[in-house]
């Protein structure tokens, strides 16, 4: 299937490593310039390995999404760079893992600033360039978790919902002008994050790493975790004009894993 991006231009924010890299990756292996940020210098390496794997023109630059000033920044030189944006991934490295009493106010505040203000932030400055292109496509990447809460991780069940709630508002508002707005919900696909969020519980429970992946693993119908490389096919997909009438929908990236509510 042709999906209908070659040309495009995609800015795809945390993607110097895991489902950041993969959606650059796909979207570049379908055609599309990929202009992507990161807080660490990696950024440089991912973006000549997209460029090498697909021979796509890649932009590397390097941003903090909790820093109005970066998102700004890294707009512009995509803008700049390639004329326009036709497609915004939006996608954040999550909050620390714990209970609610694990945590303070004080990271509560710095998880808004990354989970939810960096969306905000990226929208305000993405959503006038694509309303004067006629339209775009503005996918973020959340968690199953927002129809399955997940134990220890109170900081990214409740702001990722918040977010599900700006991308339905906005779908709501932009669809009548060519803008579509999705999210993807990724079950559990093996990065570092979620490596991290292994070892975390292994460490809470007295168990291992190995333990916990399997005890995750068996409450997917599919029996599997997903891979980078699905999540980033699909994501693709969802961005690109092949899904030109999926607008304001949450898409479950989860092998089966939450059952309810439909």
């Amino acid at each position: 299937m042709d999906l209908g991006l070659e040309g495009k231009i995609a800015l795809v924010t945390a993607a110097s490593r895991g489902l950041g890299k993969a959606a650059a990756m796909a979207l570049a292996q379908e055609g599309a310039h990929v202009a992507i940020c990161a807080r660490s210098e990696q950024i440089r390496e991912a973006a000549a390995q997209i460029a090498e794997t697909t021979g796509a023109e890649t932009l590397p630059f390097q941003a903090d999404l909790t820093k109005p000033e970066d998102i700004r920044a890294f707009v512009r030189a995509a803008q700049d760079r390639f004329g326009g944006v036709d497609i915004m991934i939006i996608n954040a490295g999550g909050p620390p893992p714990g209970a609610f009493l694990d945590l303070n106010p004080d990271i509560w505040r710095e998880a808004v600033d990354l989970t939810l203000m960096s969306a905000v932030h990226l929208c305000y400055e993405v959503v006038p360039i694509m309303l004067e292109r006629g339209g775009g496509s503005i996918v973020t990447t959340q968690s199953y978790s927002v129809k399955h809460p997940l134990d220890r991780l109170i900081l990214s069940n409740a702001l990722r919902l918040a977010v599900i709630g700006l991308m339905k508002s906005m779908a709501n508002e932009l669809g009548p002008q060519g803008i579509r707005v999705n999210s993807i919900n990724p079950a559990w696909t093996w990065t570092e994050r979620v490596q991290q969020l292994m070892e975390d519980r292994a460490q809470a429970q007295g168990t291992s790493v190995e333990e916990q992946a399997a005890e995750v693993t068996q409450a997917i119908p599919l029996g599997r975790m997903g891979t980078i490389e699905e999540y980033g096919r699909t994501i693709a997909w969802l961005a690109s004009p092949a899904a030109s009438f999926i607008h304001g929908h949450a898409l479950m990236f989860d092998g089966g894993a939450a059952r309810f509510p439909l």
